[in-house]
């Protein structure tokens, strides 16, 4: 989508990816695509900095926030959880910008739109906790990505959820249940106070939630509607709710510049 001086600026927080032994701060391309064929935004990469940022004075300057899915997990020590499994890959630098990014995007009623380990970090950023192995749960499907080398295989439907009936979700998508793809280790297992499940798995693992009283739109998926937005009418229907939220709220900042 052709961009322009009015596009609102939706943020995209990076990771912290070791190449050849040089730490490389990334966003993998699906989102920044979403983010402008989806939501009709201009991707603004935000590197993953920690407390160098003022958070609050950072978000005051975008109209949306988009946090990502990553490879890596949420640290069980910034919620009290158990040992997480040896080989849990970590990114203490995504940590410590994403949480309370996102805190200070709610305090300001900025858009907020949240993907897989970011409807986890919605979650922890609440005071909620996080399943490490999903999977390992009695009763819980494994929601792994397939072990296949074709993409359109490993995004493709895994799953229904069934969607709250009165929640944002079914409304923006005109349906009560969906069919989603299913990439993750982790999962929410206390939400956190002020959240609201908007979904859940055919067993019973919450799929989707919605910030209680916020300002804008502010959802967190656990699956993946970044994945060739274009092509799927519900994920296409959730970013440009994102985007028609992030316009209006790039609206009244300008109007706010030009007072």
């Amino acid at each position: 989508m052709k961009l322009s001086a009015k596009s609102p600026l939706i943020g995209i927080p990076a990771c912290v990816r070791d190449q050849e032994g040089h730490p490389f701060h990334t966003v993998g391309e699906k989102y920044i695509a979403a983010v402008n064929l989806g939501a009709g935004g201009l991707p603004v990469l935000i590197p993953a900095l920690g407390d160098v940022f003022d958070m609050a004075d950072l978000v005051r300057r975008l109209d949306g926030l988009l946090v990502t899915g990553s490879p890596s997990n949420v640290a069980v020590s910034l919620y009290g959880g158990p040992p997480d499994r040896p080989d849990s890959p970590q990114d203490p630098k995504r940590d410590a910008t994403t949480i309370p990014l996102i805190r200070a995007a709610i305090e300001e009623g900025l858009p907020l739109f949240c993907i897989c380990r970011g409807i986890q970090e919605l979650n922890v950023a609440f005071g909620g906790t996080l399943h490490t192995q999903v999977h390992e749960q009695p009763g819980a499907r494994d929601h792994r990505a397939l072990k296949v080398d074709y993409m359109n295989v490993k995004y493709g439907p895994r799953h229904s959820v069934d969607l709250a009936p009165d929640g944002d979700i079914a409304r923006i998508v005109g349906s009560p249940r969906i069919e989603v793809n299913s990439l993750h280790w982790q999962a929410i297992d206390r939400i956190g106070a002020g959240l609201i499940v908007e979904g859940r798995a055919d067993d019973g693992v919450i799929e989707a939630v919605r910030v209680g009283g916020a300002r804008s739109l502010a959802l967190g998926v656990q699956w993946h509607p970044e994945w060739k937005v274009l092509e799927n009418p519900v994920s296409l229907a959730l970013f440009r709710a994102f985007g028609d939220a992030a316009r209006r709220r790039a609206e009244q900042r300008m109007r706010g510049l030009a007072a």
